[in-house]
């Protein structure tokens, strides 16, 4: 039972001002001392960072396709356990998901699985009446989503807010905050959306700085967390890494966190020949500027199968950390990060060593551009037989996948949503033995395992199938 007051805050389409109303509310809530959990609906990596600097907590994601419906709630009360006020940011239009699957994944579905009240921000920029028969029609559209309120947003004088007042006023609608147009708080963008917070960290701190204060001057405060109060108790398991460990599914034989009955063994993985005894294998994951995609819940269910999580700097770090016996390559932005990442010779050459080695990887999307013979013609670590490149064409939705053959992240037959989100191309896009076969939205094969590498474009959420976190922690254990 998570009886956790909380908002959703949706809008009509993408681009109408939800990161900035969102991130800005979670600011200026926390600066009144409150606990703010914040979380992101759908796969987005970039907002949740934003999201995180505001609050002080993890940056959450909540994606019904990838994780499942029923999970969506036990997320959100494991990230938001302990907290005053819980806000969730939507994704693209609220009643926007996944393609052809009708609300699955939608900001509407979220809020519903919550039983959160949703604020609608309205970019009001280009009308005045007509914003009360925008905001009746997605009030109506699905009487199971409570629409708490509105924000107008890009208000451009005092009589344009008169007027848009009035006509919500007719529509018994609450407006709940108003704010001007004020670009000097707008994060720059580039080709896949917000500049990541850890390549602008003074500049993000004083935007986020200067959202609360936006969001302080313009919005109703005491009326958003009385709405945010009006939420009733959500009854739901809470999620937590080491239950979800204990009843993943895709156990192997190899897989040496399994007890005799069946069971997780609560002490961690067995370590391998020439394991240091009583140490837990450390686990490095790439962080960095290069290297900012990741969902908390993967660092959390590495740490509860057994092992030591470090990360480290592909940027600035000449060697992995000691003891290395998995390493993990997310997400990210290495193709504006190239020429300092292939200049890191020396590291470079310790990752090919090690999966050289057998050392178990993970790489997923810029992980996978890490381990390419080159990415733009610079030189990378040369781990798998493929070139990389820039494109102009974006990848992007959702996927499903099965595993083609085992590897130290997926035993073969294993079945993950995920998604794709690059602007770049690998060639060729497959290995002799794939990662991953897409069965929808189509038929191909894709990715690379060789060795213990695990290489693929599919970004995935490790809450949705554990098993591969202790697989990959045995692996990583069993290491000679």
């Amino acid at each position: 039972m998570s009886g956790v007051p909380r908002l959703v805050i949706a809008a009509p389409s993408s681009g109408s001002g939800k990161t900035t109303v969102a991130t800005g509310l979670m600011a200026a809530f926390a600066g009144r001392g409150l606990a703010v959990s914040p979380h992101k609906a759908g796969p987005d990596y970039i907002d949740p960072g934003y999201h995180a600097l505001a609050t002080g907590r993890p940056g959450r994601n909540l994606d019904a396709f990838m994780c499942g419906p029923e999970l969506v709630a036990p997320l959100f009360a494991h990230g938001a356990a302990d907290c005053d006020l819980a806000v969730v940011e939507g994704v693209m239009g609220l009643y926007d998901g996944a393609a052809g699957r009708g609300e699955l994944a939608s900001t509407a579905q979220v809020a519903k699985l919550l039983r959160a009240p949703v604020v609608l921000v309205v970019d009001a920029s280009s009308q005045s009446r007509s914003v009360a028969a925008l905001v009746h029609g997605f009030a109506s559209f699905d009487p199971q989503v409570r629409l708490g309120g509105v924000i107008l947003n890009k208000v451009g004088s005092d009589r344009h807010e008169a007027m848009l007042r009035e006509a919500l006023e007719e529509a018994g609608t609450p407006v709940l905050g108003v704010l001007r147009r004020a670009p000097q708080v707008s994060a720059p963008s580039r080709h896949l959306g917000l500049v990541p917070v850890a390549e602008r960290r003074a500049d993000a701190v004083a935007s986020v700085a200067a959202l609360a204060e936006q969001v302080r001057a313009g919005c109703d405060l005491e009326a958003l967390l009385a709405l945010a109060r009006s939420a009733p108790p959500l009854a739901c398991t809470v999620w937590s890494p080491e239950q979800a460990l204990a009843g993943a599914r895709g156990r192997t034989a190899v897989d040496p966190t399994a007890a005799a009955d069946g069971s997780a063994a609560a002490a961690g993985p067995t370590p391998g020949p020439g394991a240091v005894p009583g140490r837990r294998p450390v686990v490095a994951v790439a962080g960095g500027a290069a290297f900012t995609f990741s969902y908390a819940e993967h660092a959390e269910l590495l740490t509860a199968a057994g092992a030591e999580v470090v990360t480290f700097d592909p940027l600035r770090d000449e060697r992995l950390p000691e003891h290395t016996a998995g390493l993990v390559v997310g997400g990210g932005f290495p193709e504006v990060y190239a020429p300092e990442l292939s200049a890191n010779e020396p590291l470079r050459r310790a990752v090919a060593d090690f999966a050289a080695a057998g050392g178990p990887v993970a790489a997923e999307c810029a992980g996978l551009l890490y381990l390419a013979r080159s990415l733009d013609g610079k030189p990378m670590c040369g781990v798998l037989d493929a070139e990389a490149r820039m494109s102009q064409r974006l990848t992007l939705g959702y996927r499903e996948a099965v595993a083609v053959s085992d590897s130290s992240l997926a035993a073969a037959g294993t079945r993950l949503r995920g998604h794709e989100f690059h602007r770049t191309v690998i060639e060729p896009g497959a290995g002799e033995t794939p990662a991953w076969g897409f069965t929808h939205p189509e038929r191909r094969v894709e990715g690379f395992v060789r060795q213990g590498v695990h290489a693929s474009y599919l970004h995935t959420h490790w809450a949705a199938e554990p098993s591969v976190a202790r697989r990959f922690v045995a692996s990583a254990a069993a290491r000679p």
